[in-house]
């Protein structure tokens, strides 16, 4: 039993790679992935920062037609 836990404890530190390695490993057709990785994080922080954007509109919006109504309301006052 102290033997299985010693492996379970020392077995992740082995599978550790630095990435460096990886086109000597694989071969240089895993660039592809590493690029695809690149595009993925390119288009998913695309989508973050096109949604706040859309997000700051509608509540710009959202504000004029708040103060719109006010103004509307002191008028029949």
């Amino acid at each position: 039993m102290k033997t299985l836990t010693l492996l379970t404890i020392l077995a992740p530190g082995v599978a550790q790679a630095h990435t460096g390695h990886v086109g000597e490993v694989a071969g240089h057709d895993h660039w592809v992935a590493g690029a695809a990785i690149g595009v993925a994080i390119g288009l998913s922080l695309w989508a973050i920062w096109k949604e706040k954007g859309a997000r700051a509109r509608s509540e710009d919006e959202a504000s004029d037609q708040d103060e719109a109504g006010a103004d509307a309301e002191e008028q029949q006052a």
